[in-house]
């Protein structure tokens, strides 16, 4: 179960808005994330807690296909990104660094900065509990939930290989 406060932003919010071109000399996760989402939020990275939710509308992580956006939300701690979609590679990205996402439109456009927000994975519900809604994403399938459990595709697969 995650559960954290919400931080809205809009349609559209691209790679470079997420993790700024400057900051790509690295794939430190913890570093990147002092700069996470500065351009639309120069204080997000201060005011966001580990746990928190990044909520956002359409097409959520379009332009490049760098790691780099994933991980610096990953870095920052946060449990979970709700998006009404999600651009296809941002969304793989997340799920072989294993950063948990749900798509859930509903979710996202009522959620609002601020309200606290309570996810399960496993059967894909979502909690608004400041507004007392509950909303339902598409779970991922148990292998795609197993590879996030683990971290990311590649601890997943050392995993496995060592089982």
């Amino acid at each position: 179960m995650i559960k954290g406060n919400a931080f809205k932003f809009g349609d559209n919010v691209d790679t470079d808005q997420i993790i700024p071109a400057q900051y790509l000399v690295t794939a430190d996760a913890a570093e990147l994330a002092k700069h996470c989402m500065e351009i639309a939020d120069a204080d997000f990275p201060r005011k966001a807690k580990a746990g928190d939710v990044l909520v956002a509308g359409r097409n959520f992580g379009c332009g490049s296909s760098r790691e780099h956006a994933p991980l610096a939300i990953k870095g920052l701690g946060l449990g979970l990104v709700i998006a009404e979609s999600f651009a296809r590679i941002f969304f793989r990205n997340c799920i072989n660094i294993g950063m948990p996402i749900l798509e859930c439109p509903e979710a996202a456009r009522e959620a609002e900065t601020g309200d606290r927000l309570e996810a399960d994975l496993d059967s894909g519900a979502i909690r608004n509990l400041t507004k007392g809604k509950t909303y339902q994403a598409q779970p991922f399938p148990p292998f795609m939930r197993e590879i996030i459990a683990a971290g990311g595709l590649m601890p997943y697969v050392k995993k496995r290989a060592a089982a």
